[in-house]
């Protein structure tokens, strides 16, 4: 953060819509009007800048969430692309984490599409305030009403209108403004550099003022100032109105909308204002809480130079082959050369450089204060989720959900050269990305990769040859299962045993009940409490959680299981804690082979959007799939259908809703549960 500018200037945003809807290309538009760059990237040509990876400019999608710094009006913007495709998902999680404001974009055509939603409850989740931008109103179907429609519905939102369209499609022009009520239009030969604010035309005056009284009606239910003057008849001034404004956003009460056209260079600099007006600072939302590491107690971090670190490690890149840490800083400052702690790895580390970045490209600057989003070089050990801040001050932040990825395939290296490379480019995507693991087949040493989707692994795979130059055949995707029982069952075992001139021994005796689907496993003693010394207790749960990760069918993660501690044998001076946690693993696995195990299938929410006329086809397909519909909803000629599809069943489902549909259907496709078949 440069000196000259203050924290109540700063805002930390993030750019979040469905795949599609244009979020890098509002992004781009917004570089180009705040003079970060002198040309207008497009997505299409494979030029945009915060789609630098070849692989998105192959694909024309985002899939690393990039970030940067411009300047508009008097304000710092810290901006965030983030992916639309459900696949990689964890990079919206992480951005959102750390930001305090986001705006959500939505296709005027397609409205709130389903992976909007997975998004906006990410956003609900971080209590992330948002203003909503309602893009493409130019193209043929843009139908702004019923998108706010949607947002209501969908989204459970409160939309606030600050703008309505002046004409659709083909028709777009420009946009009426409701605060200021003038008509504003962009000018084609400066790409929408240069805009006129003029006076409403006569036929949309009646509509402008009936949504300008609604807007001012909505903001005095939810702000008493406002509700006073509203009342009382009085005039109600521009910056009244937008305090309120701004104070009801914050709160997450209400949802700003703007609308516009991003690739008709339409509707960008209003939202940056809106951006400045409605989104928080850094000093606008509660001071963040952490934990002490050593007493538990609750530690609040204020957005002050003065006050001690705390940041946070929210993503991790290879860039050029040098491990670069992405970080937020909270509280405190960072100075370059400084050390730091990691609480959470009890590790100093060394900040050896801090860079403003600017997509892949980086600006080294000496110091940060808090508020900021900055790379930082010299992070070893620190990881994705992990606090950093100062040994006489600990402080730990609460850690990024991961999710669990439900698709995998087998991988080998193709040459001796490739094999000496495979190992160590695995480890740098590990550090990169929580949503990957490896393991290795034993029966066939092979390495099996698992991630989020069959994107998401084609997408490492492509970035193993063009990065590393790691060349690896692949086989097909499996499918991630899990298993769990159907009936209650018991098992015994003992250890005995003399190691390293030590005799152990232990004996339990455990029962495996069932328990509902999305539980998850429990483990409770059902011993009196001088049965078995509590330290032996908690090697026997140690002992049942992990054996429970791998199940006795085909060695998948086992869910939805409770232990019960029935029975234990105890003898003084022989019982170890080694002792307890075998025998509890090897009573695990006698009581699940007598359980009726059975496999669970990853089950996946699909929505396919299709022309009326190969509607019952891929109803049809659907069902042959084992799935099960869901809802069928009307959108301008095509019909949404929402149903859940087992992920085993979905393998090339893409050729054949092509086929299905004469190449008109498309589908977006995310995870919602294991359940069996």
């Amino acid at each position: 953060m440069s000196k000259s500018i203050p924290i109540h200037q700063i805002r930390n945003i993030g750019i979040i819509a469905h795949i599609d809807a244009g979020k890098t290309t509002v992004s781009e538009r917004i570089l180009y009007y705040t003079g970060k760059s002198h040309k207008i990237g497009e997505v299409h040509d494979g030029e945009a800048v915060m789609d630098w990876m070849a692989d998105e400019q192959e694909r024309g999608i985002t899939i690393t969430s990039a970030v940067t710094t411009c300047q508009w009006k008097d304000a710092q913007i810290q901006l965030i692309d983030t992916p639309g495709h459900v696949d990689f998902t964890i990079e919206v999680e992480r951005s959102l984490r750390v930001l305090d404001g986001a705006v959500g974009v939505f296709c005027a055509v397609g409205g709130v599409e389903p992976q909007s939603e997975t998004v906006w409850r990410q956003a609900d989740k971080y209590h992330v305030p948002k203003i909503a931008f309602v893009n493409k109103m130019d193209r043929i179907g843009a139908d702004f009403q019923r998108t706010v429609e949607m947002m209501r519905t969908k989204l459970h939102a409160v939309p606030l209108l600050l703008q309505i369209p002046c004409g659709e499609e083909d028709g777009f022009e420009g946009v009426i403004d409701l605060i200021s009520m003038k008509k504003i239009t962009w000018d084609e030969e400066t790409l929408g550099a240069t805009f006129q604010e003029l006076p409403i035309p006569e036929y949309l005056l009646a509509s402008a003022q009936s949504h300008r009284d609604r807007l001012v009606e909505t903001v005095a239910e939810m702000d008493d100032g406002l509700m006073e003057k509203w009342v009382a008849e009085e005039p109600i001034d521009i910056e009244s109105l937008q305090a309120a404004i701004r104070r009801a956003t914050i709160a997450l009460k209400l949802t700003p909308v703007l609308c516009g056209s991003a690739l008709k260079n339409k509707g960008i600099q209003p939202l940056l204002n809106a951006i400045l007006l409605y989104l928080p600072s850094p000093a606008d939302v509660p001071p963040i809480r952490g934990i002490n590491p050593i007493n538990g107690e609750p530690v609040e971090c204020p957005a002050k130079e003065k006050a001690p670190l705390a940041a946070l490690i929210f993503k991790v890149a290879m860039l050029e082959g040098r491990r670069l840490s992405f970080v937020r800083v909270y509280s405190g400052k960072m100075v370059t050369g400084d050390d730091v702690y990691n609480p959470f790895r009890n590790k100093k580390e060394k900040l050896s450089r801090i860079l403003r970045m600017h997509a892949n490209k980086k600006d080294r600057i000496e110091e940060t204060g808090p508020g900021s989003i900055v790379g930082v070089m010299g992070l070893k050990d620190s990881s994705t989720g992990e606090t950093i801040c100062h040994a006489d001050h600990p402080v730990l932040l609460e850690r990024i959900d991961v999710y669990e990825p439900v698709i995998s395939v087998a991988i080998e290296p193709k040459s001796r050269a490739d094999q000496e490379k495979l190992d160590q480019v695995l480890e740098k995507f590990l550090a990169e990305d929580p949503t990957l693991r490896v393991r290795e087949d034993e029966e066939t040493g092979q390495k099996i990769l698992s991630g989020m989707g069959e994107l998401h692994l084609e997408v490492i795979v492509s970035r193993m040859i063009r990065e590393f130059g790691t060349h690896v055949n692949v086989g097909k995707p499996q499918v991630v299962f899990r298993e769990t029982i159907e009936t209650e069952s018991e098992g015994s075992a003992v250890f005995e045993r003399d190691i390293a001139g030590q005799h152990h021994f232990g004996q339990v005796s455990l029962r495996l009940i069932p328990l509902k689907r999305g539980t998850g496993n429990r483990f409770e003693s059902g011993l009196a409490a001088d049965a078995l010394p509590a330290l032996f207790v908690t090697a026997v749960e140690k002992g049942v959680m992990e054996s429970l990760e791998s199940g006795t069918l085909m060695g998948y993660p086992v869910v939805d299981v409770q232990a019960v501690l029935i029975d234990a044998l105890w003898r003084e001076g022989q019982g170890t804690e080694l002792a307890y946690k075998v025998s509890a693993s090897m009573a695990v696995k006698n009581a699940l082979a007598n359980a009726s195990p059975f496999l669970l299938d990853p089950i996946m929410d699909v929505e396919v959007q299709v022309p009326e006329n190969h509607t019952g086809d891929v109803i049809g397909d659907i069902h042959a799939r084992g799935g099960k519909i869901e809802s069928i909803e009307q959108r301008h000629g095509l019909q949404a259908i929402r149903a859940i599809v087992p992920l085993a069943k979905m393998f090339g489902y893409s050729t054949s809703l092509r086929s299905a549909t004469q190449g008109r259907g498309t589908y977006t496709m995310k995870f919602s549960h294991f359940d069996k078949l």
